[in-house]
């Protein structure tokens, strides 16, 4: 979280002065406005996008973890939604630029296929870090669906896209539980909210989390997301 290890998302936003006064609350501003912008995702309604997009922007949400967001939700909503909030959000942030022509740095890190070993070590390490105990079970189970699902999911999701720099990893995995849940997909919930636990996220924060989006689920949805977490509870990470 750009601190220690141990160190919350309240200390960092305190730390840099993202948050008010009160140091109980769970979640900086810029981060409770990305998993707003993370739960939009899920929907891909524009005139949403457009207002959560201003809205990060005027909390402080650094362009690049919008970007980072952006390239991850690929793996999470799905091409067809993920390009539809990249349009929205070149409409609010101007053209792309990239540190070879002194603009923002908005690229981030450069995708070159010989960097594909480096990419495997890379996402068996993140891949570990979200799953936690449960890891090698994730392998075995992905080797009975199809035998080129360990590789995607290690090289090319955890690897490539979600072991990028620009945006830390806890931050990541709330996004990813605020995305998920508003889709609706309870089994990819499960993991995840247990992922942000095993990434440092603490239980109030995961539970800030689901009180953000709390207006972004149908009552259906909401209901299978507290029911996930009361499970998530309940078990050892």
């Amino acid at each position: 979280m750009g601190g220690s290890r141990n160190e919350t998302i309240a200390d960092c936003g305190l730390r840099n002065g993202n948050v008010s006064a009160d140091r109980r609350a769970p979640l900086d501003r810029p981060t409770v406005a990305l998993v707003r912008v993370a739960a939009a995702l899920g929907e891909g309604k524009i005139d949403v996008l457009r207002d959560r997009f201003g809205a990060a922007r005027a909390a402080g949400v650094p362009d690049r973890w919008i970007e980072e967001l952006l390239l991850q939700s690929l793996l999470v909503v799905g091409y067809p939604l993920a390009l539809v909030a990249f349009g929205v959000w070149r409409e609010v942030s101007g053209p792309v630029s990239g540190p070879r022509d002194g603009g923002r740095g908005g690229g981030g890190e450069e995708l070159a296929h010989e960097d594909w070993q480096a990419w495997a070590q890379r996402g068996s390490t993140v891949c570990a870090a979200v799953y936690g105990r449960a890891y090698h079970k994730l392998l075995l189970n992905l080797r009975a669906l199809h035998p080129a699902l360990e590789d995607l999911v290690l090289v090319d999701a955890y690897g490539k896209v979600i072991g990028r720099p620009g945006l830390d990893l806890q931050r990541r995995e709330l996004c990813t539980v605020a995305a998920i849940a508003v889709l609706g997909a309870a089994q990819q919930l499960h993991s995840h909210l247990r992922g942000a636990l095993n990434t440092g996220a603490s239980r109030e924060e995961v539970e800030a989390v689901l009180a953000v989006i709390d207006g972004d689920l149908d009552s259906e949805r909401r209901r299978s997301a507290h029911e996930q977490w009361d499970d998530v509870k309940g078990r050892r990470l």
